[in-house]
């Protein structure tokens, strides 16, 4: 009878097992910003989170206005996008969230985590900021109901403290003292920026002639 039981029994757990998986929550990073132009700090800070943390992906997601930000120097969306997708292409870890782009716009977190939550229930969000930011948080908007919605991934950096009363997971990414402005500074001089972004991403800022006036 025991030997009958297990043979009836063994579908079942095969296919709770496979439900089981087929229902796991994804888990998901996000790191937003402007990406004007991205660089090699935005990827190797979005790949070393997505193998720390064991994540599925992670989605650089571009603002379409951050309000932070002086939208004067902000290029359309079209090259930031294209430039993006030039940068990751050929990596299945790292992944583009438009939704910023396609609601214009000022980019506040939280309306957008809000949502991401909506459309997808079944993903947990990480959303990825320097350990720089992290002392600006209680200046975000909603930042209350935001860390409900998402767990903010720091990125430690030198001289910068971890103490905040908000969970942050914090993770050790290389230093890369690249930044968008400084590659835009170098391509006004007349300076290439190689090595400091993806080939294919300078070659697209060339081809279009990006940067050349700000």
């Amino acid at each position: 009878m025991s030997h009958m039981q297990a043979r009836v029994l063994t579908p079942k757990i095969e296919i709770q097992e496979e439900l089981a998986l087929f229902q796991r929550r994804k888990q998901i990073g996000l790191l937003g910003g402007n990406f004007n132009p991205v660089h090699q700090a935005h990827l190797v800070a979005s790949e070393q989170v997505y193998q720390q943390l064991s994540l599925d992906q992670v989605h650089l997601m571009p603002t379409y206005e951050p309000p932070h930000v002086d939208e004067k120097q902000t290029i359309d969306a079209e090259h930031r996008l294209k430039m993006l997708e030039l940068a990751i292409f050929g990596n299945r870890h790292l992944g583009i969230e438009t939704i910023e782009l396609e609601r214009g716009g000022k980019s506040y977190t939280y309306e957008t985590m809000k949502a991401l939550k909506q459309n997808n229930p079944d993903t947990d969000y990480y959303f990825i900021i320097g350990g720089d930011m992290v002392e600006y948080l209680p200046k975000w908007s909603h930042i209350e109901e935001l860390v409900t919605l998402v767990q903010f991934v720091g990125i430690r950096r030198p001289h910068y403290g971890v103490e905040t009363p908000y969970p942050i997971m914090w993770v050790d990414v290389p230093q890369m003292d690249i930044s968008s402005t400084s590659i835009r500074q170098q391509i006004q001089q007349g300076k290439s920026p190689r090595y400091l972004l993806p080939d294919p991403v300078l070659a697209y800022i060339q081809e279009k002639g990006l940067y050349l006036h700000e």
